[in-house]
């Protein structure tokens, strides 16, 4: 195997521990020892890669944020057409997916705020550019973000242990956030005459 094969095989590695660590141990358990015993590679072999552990979390954030590219594409070609706030939906099966994967994006933003906000600079720009697609797409723009940010707090709480819903039930609210029937005017109205 050539030299440029074995560092990027190293550092998948490395990412993949760093993910582990973070999922069993918190923020503060991402160190450059942590990270050698997890990955199998020394000390030095990581300092090769990630110079520092802010590195680290930019190489955390990079991988996900393909990770969850790659997810939404694949969304949006499987459902994309059928839906009328595509990016919406898109964003609250990607926020979904973020708690159902045992290493989540969630976890390495989570990481980064402990350790340096700066370093999230990209994640918040790319989320203005997708807010203001979910808003020219929706019927109701505040409606939309309503919808997204319950999404995330349902992500949050459970990433963060603060969950009070089941598994179960936070299933079934990711459904409803889902379902742009019951968001529109008409789907208001119907939700409120079935409840009177």
């Amino acid at each position: 195997m050539d030299n440029p094969s074995r560092s990027e095989r190293s550092r998948n590695t490395a990412i993949k521990a760093a993910f582990v660590i973070l999922t069993r141990d918190g923020p503060g358990g991402l160190t450059f020892d942590a990270l050698s015993r997890e990955s199998g590679i020394s000390k030095g072999g990581l300092l090769h890669q990630f110079r520092t552990k802010a590195d680290i979390l930019k190489a955390l954030l990079a991988y996900q944020r393909d990770q969850f590219k790659s997810f939404a594409n694949d969304f949006l070609a499987a459902k994309g057409d059928s839906l009328r706030e595509p990016t919406l939906s898109c964003q609250i099966a990607v926020t979904r997916e973020s708690i159902n994967q045992p290493h989540s994006v969630a976890r390495a933003i989570l990481a980064t705020l402990v350790e340096d906000p700066t370093l999230l600079s990209d994640v918040r720009d790319d989320d203005v550019a997708r807010t203001k697609a979910i808003r020219s797409e929706a019927e109701d723009p505040d409606m939309a973000l309503v919808r997204l940010m319950a999404a995330r707090g349902l992500a949050y709480a459970t990433l963060l242990g603060l969950s009070p819903v089941s598994d179960r039930q936070r299933e079934r609210l990711f459904k409803l956030l889902l379902d742009e029937d019951r968001w529109t005017s008409e789907g208001s109205s119907k939700s409120e005459q079935s409840a009177a």
